[in-house]
């Protein structure tokens, strides 16, 4: 039907450039305290949103106030952390990024 497989991942919308992709594509992000988080485990508690391993989706999001809206936080929020996240997916591919080590494995503790 379709031509979409029923057992794909589900499909997330950017909250940078609003396009919808496979939740696989794309990075979780989660509020702790005020700041942005990068969850690649896909654990961390709480409201997410997602965002392109792309610094030009994040930057856009980031611009747009995107993330306070879909977070349904109040107040700027600090994006460094996502930043350094985005930047270690792109220079190392997202591969499986359930086994990453280094920046982009935040909450790596709560599995």
């Amino acid at each position: 039907m379709g031509g979409v497989d029923s057992r794909s991942s589900p499909l997330r919308t950017c909250v940078g450039c609003r396009q919808r992709a496979p939740q696989s594509d794309l990075i979780r992000v989660v509020v702790v305290g005020v700041a942005l988080v990068a969850d690649l485990h896909r654990r961390m508690p709480g409201r997410g949103a997602y965002v392109h391993p792309d610094l030009k989706c994040l930057e856009r999001a980031a611009q747009r106030r995107a993330f306070p809206r879909a977070l349904r936080v109040e107040g700027p929020l600090d994006i460094d952390q996502v930043r350094d996240s985005v930047t270690y997916v792109q220079e190392h591919g997202s591969g499986n990024r359930s086994t990453s080590t280094g920046p982009a494995s935040a909450g790596a503790d709560r599995e």
